[in-house]
């Protein structure tokens, strides 16, 4: 039995979701997804992440960053596991980032 180094992911291409809020708290940054987004899907792989709100001028840029659909919150962060936070996130436009559902990883790969 052939053993391959690798694994085939984003087997239907790679999906692109755009924000539809983003909420600046005292403790975080949340951008908002439409519900359902990732509802009943096993995803492991790349995906395209359009945000299409600024986080506001004047927010501490220490603040982390998380995603949010179907009422439920995922931070996003560097590789290492460090939070990305709101320094990192240079403005609107499209990021790349890696998510694992199974291994619950959303991990920011580039930005803007």
């Amino acid at each position: 039995m052939a053993v391959f180094p690798f694994q085939y992911v984003n087997r239907r291409g790679i999906p692109v979701i755009t924000t539809t809020g983003v909420n600046v708290t005292t403790e975080n940054v949340v951008f908002t997804f439409p519900n359902h987004a990732f509802a009943n899907s096993w995803y492991r792989g790349l995906v395209l992440i359009e945000l299409a709100q600024a986080i506001p001028t004047g927010t501490t840029g220490t603040l982390p960053v998380l995603f949010e659909t179907n009422g439920q919150t995922k931070p996003l962060t560097a590789p290492g596991g460090a939070a990305v936070t709101a320094a990192q996130i240079s403005g609107t436009g499209v990021y790349e980032v890696y998510y694992d559902k199974q291994t619950d990883v959303l991990q920011l790969v580039t930005g803007v």
